[in-house]
């Protein structure tokens, strides 16, 4: 592989991170402004490749979808996020394709995969859901097995990797309007953005040269890779009390936070709040589930980010200690802030603004996380095809 390919490797892994960052911001605004079911079709908006934006395409719409009205201020919304998604998945595809060049049976695989995931969303808009679905297992899975046996360094598994998680992450796209928003696919939807934010990180982390000398960090890596489940969990939590409208389940004010409806012990159901399955047909818009569970729902998530910001502040000064400063500070930083926002959502009942900076802030935290493990793991050269050890 020469060397300008992996110049090319290295940047648009670096732009795709970012634009899936942006992304991610973009998500949870489209989610927190209640915009997810404002298109009630995909990947189409009321019929259309836009949305109706005329009085007759309107009417057409209205006339269409008589459950669903047309809510111009909330479907622009949703399809440009649909829209941006899109061109992530034109970035990751090229990223593929680069990481794979000179290796035909993986280049052959990702090739494949897209057509077949193209093809698929095809045959979904003509009615042909169970071929759709077929085809999209395997365009899933193409990708998946091309990476696993790729002769290469991580970073360049992982570039191709990730095409595979965005197909799957355009799935939980449209499950999320099909099953009217299910928490546990809006939740796994939020995950999806979250790991091909976090895998595009990596990527460009790697091709840039991030990494140790040696193994002298081992033992601080173990460390960080804990901190990024926990975290990881956290964010699921924070997913499902989204999901199912929990947010401000312990009121919101003074007598808000630390106590929850005024109480350190209200009335909490975890059995019906932590229910991940409840059928299908059922419209989850606003939510379903009593006040007792979703408080149940909040109180886990402080608990959560309680046992998250314990383990992440320990682990920022061990990062310091090692001599990995810059690190140390970055996730105290990210911790604090992260916090803070949580608190004011609590403290002013949700604000949009704080709501989505607290999604951001999380992909943000978890940045610092990757970059903190990318730096204890041993640099790959940029100028070789293959690691003597590590990648």
């Amino acid at each position: 592989m020469s060397l300008r390919m992996k110049r090319w490797l290295r940047w648009l892994a670096a732009f795709a991170a970012l634009f899936a960052f942006g992304l991610v911001m973009f998500g949870a605004f489209v989610r927190l402004s209640n915009a997810g079911l404002s298109c009630p079709d995909w990947p189409t908006c009321y019929g259309q490749v836009t949305w109706p934006q005329h009085a007759q395409a309107v009417a057409h719409a209205d006339a269409s979808f008589p459950d669903r009205p047309y809510e111009a201020h909330k479907a622009w919304r949703e399809q440009v996020h649909r829209f941006l998604a899109g061109t992530l998945g034109v970035m990751v595809l090229v990223l593929a394709l680069l990481a794979s060049w000179r290796r035909r049976r993986a280049l052959a695989a990702v090739v494949a995969g897209a057509v077949f995931a193209a093809v698929g969303v095809g045959m979904y808009m003509h009615g042909e859901h169970l071929w759709s679905s077929a085809l999209a297992a395997c365009a899933i899975a193409l990708p998946l097995f091309a990476s696993l046996g790729l002769n290469r360094p991580g970073a360049w598994k992982i570039s191709v990797l990730v095409l595979a998680v965005i197909i799957f992450q355009a799935m939980l796209g449209m499950w999320t309007v099909t099953l009217l928003l299910k928490p546990v696919v809006v939740t796994s939807h939020l995950l999806g953005g979250m790991t091909t934010f976090g895998l595009l990180a990596w990527a460009a982390l790697r091709f840039a040269g991030v990494g140790a000398a040696d193994y002298g960090l081992a033992s601080l890596r173990k460390l960080v890779v804990i901190g990024v489940v926990l975290l990881a969990c956290q964010i699921a939590l924070g997913g499902w009390t989204s999901a199912n409208y929990a947010a401000l389940a312990c009121g919101y004010g003074p007598g808000s936070f630390p106590k929850c409806l005024g109480q350190w012990m209200p009335a909490t159901d975890f059995k019906q709040g932590f229910i991940l399955w409840r059928g299908i047909g059922v419209n989850y818009e606003g939510g379903v589930l009593d006040l007792p569970a979703r408080s149940a729902i909040q109180i886990a998530h402080r608990l959560g980010a309680l046992v998250v910001f314990c383990y992440l502040a320990w682990l920022s000064f061990k990062a310091w200690a090692r001599g990995l400063r810059g690190f140390g500070i970055a996730i105290a930083v990210a911790l604090v802030c992260q916090v803070l926002l949580g608190i004011s959502n609590v403290h002013f009942g949700l604000p949009l603004p704080v709501a989505t900076a607290h999604n951001g802030m999380a992909a943000l935290l978890l940045f610092a996380l990757l970059a903190t493990l990318a730096r204890t793991q041993p640099r790959v050269t940029i100028a070789a095809d293959v690691p003597a050890r590590g990648g």
